[in-house]
């Protein structure tokens, strides 16, 4: 069985290379998956499923170390677009000197300490690392967003009716999660054949060992789920120079805030199970009616601090007396933000939602749901233990299960239980240098996200459906929309990146597509500054080329055939061995690449009405986008060096011109 496994082992990775020609995969990219919930409402679980939760993950398939020269070549036709002849030159004769020198003993040791490490990928320890040793505040920097959409049933919005559900079913899903019956998370390619409850009658009895080349057999393509573990009872807690996760699995407390004040109360009994949904009802009944003022010390401003400062705090937050309160908070299943506002639309809904006022929200926490007055929700999540596929999951799990088998309605009464006893508001003991600390940092939050501007852009005139008829990538022309806009607004090329799941893969995180091209550069050169110079057939031969090229770009990434994680990895490793940093890291050009001015990630799902994330670079754009059947959206933010309205007016005039030359006619 030892010698068969490694056999096939070595054939996995050309066997996902047939399926990289699927077109099918760059649905990857977008993190949209098919969820299921059978299960009846009264049920402990959300579903039962056939298969065991983690059946696959044993035998996932390795992430692969790309070839050097793969990597090199990949990197050279993405800086092309960016640089000047003189510039580009200069890169060149680095990146050779690279692939014949330094680069190629790094690579050899990259390569010699991923096959000694099999239980995981190249990128996990390296990419962990980035994230919990970076010192500036998460709020802005790290944590994202994505909201809800409102139940269909209005009524089922009142703020109480929605958080109680909301409660409900997340703790359903994690009890599903734990006792291995959530459907394990698998990409169909023929759901006809693989999402079928024979399949995986007939799957669960092969060993876990091998149980994914029996999926494959189908077309099927399970993915890592290593994340999920950390999505309850997780948070990050500051420590000086590297950070670290915590994961309490104890924990049957809920963490609930309201004005800047926290509250826990246990959302399990003593045998591990859900409370009624009318008492979880009854508990935050109490909670919202609680006339305990705003916080003049809200503690949970500290989590938006750089994170030394807040180490230093929490120290002398421990020093002070407050351990068990803080472990109360580290070890609560996960948070519940109540705000008091309403949010009138969808720029106030996306401020709200991505950083909020600071007081009345844990941004350590693994993930917040916050729920506003009038009922619109969102998750919050710290990125360091994971990326946007098990929150994702969990958020459209979630939204199913609350909007299909609410637990409580609007005529639910809640359960006559003794909540003053229940529920717990949390005491804190603060010095005079606490205090001080609290008031700081609520200044710099105020002064860190008054400089954030967010802006929405619906396009009306077209959307996938036509997109696909002419045979071009949704994608892609979305891509190719914000090139042309940035060079209509700012007549230039910039650094670009687009994010994309390695989850294909065992411990696989994200892979960064670089969507300017020397073909996306051509064709916004084409519409923006010479339109009448092309005529109707030229301008969707240019199209057709940025599609196909951008198709090609995709399909490696999901694969782990990008060079961004290659490159970051064995630069991680210069490092760690206290190497001098090769030339083609000191290179202007590798700097400006990863300045990344345009961040995009795009998301369509149903249970979501929009997300959001702030640029990652001081001049840059956080580009949070979905292209729709009928139209596209697009979530933009920045920060003063850059106009954001103006750039939407432009994405927006470049759709129209795309959409223009796609029925045919000429662009004026």
């Amino acid at each position: 069985m030892a010698g068969l496994l490694s056999t096939q082992c070595n054939s996995t990775l050309s066997k996902l290379k047939h399926l990289s020609n699927n077109p099918a995969l760059s649905v990857l990219t977008s993190t949209h998956r098919k969820y299921s919930s059978k299960d009846g409402a009264g049920s402990e679980y959300l579903h039962k499923s056939i298969v065991p939760s983690m059946h696959y993950q044993k035998s996932l398939p390795r992430l692969p170390v790309p070839k050097l020269e793969d990597t090199i070549r990949r990197y050279l036709a993405a800086q092309r677009p960016l640089l000047n002849d003189e510039q580009y030159s200069n890169t060149e004769k680095l990146a050779q000197e690279f692939q014949s020198g330094a680069g190629k003993q790094l690579h050899e040791e990259l390569v010699a300490l991923d096959k000694k490490n099999k239980h995981t990928s190249y990128i996990s320890a390296p990419w962990f690392d980035m994230y919990l040793s970076a010192r500036e505040s998460i709020v802005l920097n790290f944590n994202p967003f994505m909201s809800f959409n409102p139940d269909p049933k209005p009524e089922y919005n009142d703020q109480l009716v929605r958080a109680t559900n909301m409660v409900c079913s997340a703790v359903r899903f994690m009890k599903t999660l734990r006792a291995g019956l959530l459907e394990p998370e698998v990409f169909h390619l023929n759901p006809a054949k693989s999402d079928t409850d024979s399949f995986k009658k007939l799957i669960r009895w092969v060993p876990p060992s091998i149980s994914w080349f029996g999926a494959y057999m189908v077309n099927a393509y399970p993915l890592d789920m290593s994340q999920y573990f950390r999505l309850f009872n997780s948070t990050r807690i500051p420590k000086y120079k590297r950070d670290e996760l915590l994961t309490d699995d104890r924990g049957r407390h809920l963490l609930v805030m309201k004005r800047g004040n926290l509250y826990v109360f246990d959302a399990l009994d003593r045998d591990g199970n859900l409370i009624k949904p009318a008492e979880v009802q009854a508990h935050l009944k109490y909670i919202l009616e609680d006339p305990t003022q705003a916080s003049a010390f809200p503690l949970g401003v500290l989590t938006s601090e750089n994170r030394d400062t807040w180490t230093g705090l929490r120290q002398k937050l421990l020093d002070a007396g407050n351990g068990e309160a803080l472990q109360l908070v580290d070890t609560a299943l996960f948070c519940l933000c109540l705000d008091e506002e309403v949010l009138r639309d969808h720029i106030h809904i996306s401020h709200n939602m991505l950083h909020g006022d600071g007081c009345n929200r844990w941004y350590d926490k693994s993930f917040s749901v916050i729920l506003a007055k009038d009922g619109q929700a969102a998750i919050n999540f710290e990125h360091s233990w994971g990326d946007g596929v098990a929150v994702l999951r969990f958020q459209n799990e979630v939204f199913k299960d609350t909007t299909e088998k609410p637990l409580v309605g609007p005529g639910s009464q809640p359960a006559s239980v003794d909540s003053s006893s229940a529920v717990r508001r949390l005491e804190f003991k603060l010095n005079d240098e606490l205090k001080a600390g609290i008031t700081k940092a609520k200044e710099n939050f105020q002064a860190a996200v008054s400089k954030l501007t967010i802006d929405a852009m619906e396009f009306k005139k077209g959307g996938k459906e036509q997109l696909k008829k002419k045979k071009l990538s949704p994608d892609a022309i979305a891509q190719l929309a914000f090139q042309m806009g940035f060079l209509r607004q700012y007549g230039q090329t910039v650094a670009t990146y687009e994010s994309c799941s390695t989850a294909a893969f065992k411990h696989g995180r994200t892979e960064t597509i670089r969507p300017a091209s020397i073909h996306t550069k051509q064709c916004a050169k084409a519409f923006v500054q010479q339109p009448g110079q092309h005529s109707v057939e030229q301008l969707l031969g240019l199209l057709n080329e940025c599609s196909k090229y951008h198709g090609q770009l995709t399909r490696e990434a999901a694969m782990g055939q990008g060079f961004d994680r290659h490159l970051f990895a064995m630069r991680y490793l210069a490092n760690s061995k206290g190497m001098a940093l090769p030339s083609l890291y000191q290179d202007p050009a590798y700097a400006a690449i990863n300045h990344n001015i345009l961040s995009t990630s795009t998301l369509t799902s149903p249970a979501v009405s929009l997300g959001g994330f702030a640029p990652v670079v001081p001049d840059g754009f956080g580009v949070g986008y979905g292209v729709h059947d009928e139209w596209i959206g697009c979530n933009v933010s920045s920060y003063p060096a850059r106009d954001v309205h103006e750039f939407l007016r432009c994405v927006h005039k470049s759709l129209e011109d795309i959409f223009t030359v796609l029925d045919g006619n000429p662009i004026h």
